[in-house]
């Protein structure tokens, strides 16, 4: 398996240095680790660039003015050799507000975690 795929890596043209890290996960039987290892570089490389990732979850998609509102407020955390880079994603579960992941911060703004906090509250209390 592994020389398979360091020949196949190589008539592909990889870069010695990728040719090699798979030919050492294979080896080392941890193929299955390869998505885990891409996602570490890419966000790496993310970070080298000055790109900071943004995940922004509401329950009902935003209209292009909400958009523009909150990519500013966003942007407004950020240092002067910084881009954001944001995803938004939409779950209904969250009834309402949003979730705002952003570098290594977060932010819970949802409607059902506030739910869950006073309804944990009046359940401790009785």
């Amino acid at each position: 398996m592994a020389t398979a795929l360091k020949e196949a890596s190589e008539k592909l043209r990889f870069a010695p240095a990728t040719v090699n890290l798979l030919g050492l996960l294979a080896d080392n039987g941890r193929l299955k680790k390869l998505d885990t290892v891409i996602n570490a570089y890419k966000t790496i490389m993310a970070a080298h660039r000055g790109e900071v990732v943004c995940e922004v979850v509401t329950a009902k998609p935003l209209d292009a003015s909400q958009s523009k509102q909150l990519e500013g407020a966003l942007k407004s955390f950020l240092k002067g050799n910084e881009s954001l880079k944001i995803t938004s994603r939409v779950d209904p579960s969250i009834i309402g507000g949003l979730i705002v992941s952003i570098g290594d911060k977060y932010v819970d703004m949802s409607i059902a975690t506030k739910v869950k906090l006073y309804t944990d509250v009046i359940q401790t209390a009785a």
